[in-house]
């Protein structure tokens, strides 16, 4: 797939119309600092579209990308940020399950964005849980593959897909731009 426009159309934290608009949906969530606008930007193949930090957190909204006319990008904000009082922390991941579970968008695919040179963290496993247990379909997306040794790396992509219990997996790095089209072939199929 081929991307040729992309438009930033409104972010929102409740209720709003776009929700309910007939163009797919695709909905891109992760744990903050996992590299999650640069995933959706090398995916884009845009450069800031959407807006990474160097505090993590910084997403507050639900955000909407509009791709090609024809289906939406929406960034959720990333969870677990330990520098956000536990209050701001829950709201934040009620409001990606509302999204998600109960707000009626029905994204048509879901990518949790994973550290791979971290590993899938306790949060992580929620969200895997939360989604399995919602009959959400999704994707883990392993970034941040680069920055693991070469060595070695094969046998952690392995390790890491296992971890995943059974979700599809796939090896990415935004800085190398690798698994950009294994991503991109799950929009279309």
């Amino acid at each position: 797939m081929k991307i040729d426009s992309v438009k930033f159309i409104k972010g929102i934290r409740g209720t709003d119309p776009i929700l309910n608009d007939t163009k797919p949906q695709f909905a891109f969530v992760g744990r903050s600092n996992v590299g999650k606008s640069s995933v959706i930007n090398a995916l884009l193949n845009r450069k800031g579209m959407a807006k990474s930090s160097s505090t993590p957190g910084k997403t507050k909204e639900i955000n909407f990308f509009l791709v090609n006319e024809n289906f939406y990008f929406v960034d959720l904000p990333g969870y677990g940020y330990a520098r956000v009082s536990n209050k701001d922390k829950e709201q934040l991941v009620k409001m990606i399950l509302w999204y998600l579970l109960e707000s009626g968008a029905s994204p048509r695919l879901v990518f949790l964005i994973i550290d791979a040179n971290v590993g899938l963290t306790k949060k992580d496993e929620e969200m895997i849980r939360a989604l399995t247990e919602g009959a959400m379909p999704f994707v883990v997306i392993g970034n941040k593959i680069d920055k693991i040794n070469k060595s070695i790396r094969a046998r952690e992509i392995k390790k890491l897909k296992d971890a995943c219990g059974g979700a599809e997996f796939v090896p990415f790095s935004a800085k190398e731009k690798s698994g950009v089209s294994d991503v991109l072939q799950k929009l279309s199929s």
